[in-house]
């Protein structure tokens, strides 16, 4: 045992020392050779751990930047078919049928997404199957080229999560190892799908632990999260959306002010962007008793949506709206209608993230915002990219720092204060069900 103190904290490198876990021994898998890595070694704790993360982070990041960058790069041919070949959207209930089929035949606890993660954070009942990956991906991609509305992020972090885990198993992993190795490899996918390494680290740091953070999991965090960017970004050539936010006013009293009913009303829209996506999901689940016929009817109800109204604004991931978002004015209603599109598709059981739509929903508010609030229009837009985001996800921390890797850390005073009043402003909602929202089930609210 290797006990380090920081102050108050300390450090302890025992993995027998893992709470929470109905049996501490190591994974065990039938008719695999066991390896007891790094055992085999003859090494103190301390650089045996060194050892251990610097080599799973590297693997981790590897795989989890290697399907983000493939991910990526499948969305942006599907998206520029589809805009090319407007008429596949009708093709949208046929696709819906073949993802809940899939998922209804193959999928067994895939279906739970982002939850799945968690559950198995806070209680480890048994290994995130392989199937996960190929599930989510095929099924995202589909979505995306037949017409409906969702993000990508969910897609990178399960990705991740499920190429990771699979080391606990060939590796034989105790539990406090695997709960850093998911950590790792949410890390993975969030930094590489976004290009924001920290934001990365943090988020999945943030997101997973709300009540009982480790010190020992930021390495594993921030190693695998730089990897998966570098691998991503650089090693397959695959680059990221640029945000402009180029005027920055004065950090005056009154400017800082306005931050307060802005973040509000960030919180409260990822609160209802939160309770939209559990309302359609309760829906179709009380509605459609048969699973696969679930997405057949929410896609024949989207299919109509755009051919009635001929837009295909609020469907995808919407990224060139976002865009205009920081540019120009934009209609007021376009953040209501991508909440309501998105929580319908992924209701209805289409599979993809929420983030890249929370960011839509947050920039085209924070525009509307610009007529009442005299903040420039594009510092708005960022703030209700991140203060959205950060209100339905409750991580605040990292929210504000992605917004300084995207927009620069000149607006960090506003996106920071932002983001921890939408936080707080969003009260006990979250678009993931299983997450561990800590002090504010019992503080505020």
């Amino acid at each position: 045992m290797l006990i380090t103190n920081f102050g108050k904290f300390s450090w302890d490198l025992n993995p027998e020392s893992a709470p929470n876990f109905p049996n501490q021994n190591s994974i065990s898998i039938p008719n695999l050779p066991k390896l007891n890595f790094p055992d085999v070694l003859n090494l103190p704790p301390f650089l045996k751990y060194i050892f251990l993360w610097l080599s799973l982070g590297l693997l981790v990041g590897v795989l989890s930047g290697s399907a983000s960058a493939v991910f990526l790069l499948s969305l942006d041919w599907v998206t520029d078919y589809r805009e090319s070949n407007l008429w596949i959207i009708a093709l949208l209930p046929a696709a819906g049928f073949l993802i809940g089929w899939s998922y209804y035949k193959m999928g067994q606890n895939s279906i739970k997404g982002n939850n799945l993660l968690l559950d198995e954070l806070y209680h480890y009942k048994k290994p995130i199957p392989l199937r996960m990956t190929p599930l989510v991906l095929l099924g995202t991609v589909f979505t995306h080229l037949f017409g409906g509305s969702a993000g990508r992020e969910g897609t990178a972090v399960q990705m991740g999560g499920s190429l990771a885990d699979q080391a606990t198993q060939w590796l034989k992993l105790n539990p406090s190892e695997r709960r850093l190795i998911l950590i790792a490899g949410v890390a993975g996918g969030f930094a590489s799908v976004f290009g924001t390494p920290l934001a990365g680290a943090l988020f999945s740091l943030e997101w997973m632990h709300q009540r009982n953070f480790k010190w020992k999991t930021l390495f594993p965090a921030f190693w695998t999260a730089f990897v998966a960017h570098w691998v991503c970004a650089y090693a397959w050539g695959v680059g990221h959306t640029h945000y402009s936010v180029t005027e920055i006013p004065p950090h005056t009293l009154l400017n800082l002010i306005w931050i307060i009913p802005a973040g509000i009303a960030f919180g409260l829209s990822g609160k209802l962007f939160a309770e939209t996506n559990h309302f359609f999901s309760r829906f179709f689940s009380k509605l459609i008793a048969w699973p696969p016929l679930r997405p057949v009817i929410g896609g024949l109800f989207i299919a109509l949506f755009v051919w009635i109204s001929d837009n295909t604004t609020y469907i995808g991931l919407g990224v060139p709206r976002i865009l205009e978002a920081f540019e120009q004015p934009l209609p007021w209603y376009d953040w209501l209608a991508k909440t309501g599109l998105t929580g319908f598709t992924l209701g209805a059981g289409f599979k993809g993230g929420e983030v890249t739509p929370l960011f839509f929903t947050g920039a085209t508010l924070g525009n509307a915002l610009a007529t009442w609030i005299p903040l420039p229009l594009a510092l708005l837009a960022g703030m209700g990219f991140v203060g959205v985001f950060s209100g339905a996800t409750n991580t605040p921390l990292a929210c504000t720092v992605m917004g300084m890797e995207l927009f620069g850390w000149e607006a960090g005073i506003y996106l920071g204060l932002a983001c921890l009043i939408a936080y707080v402003a969003s009260g006990k909602s979250s678009i993931y069900a299983s997450q561990d929202l800590g002090w504010k089930k019992n503080w505020f609210y």
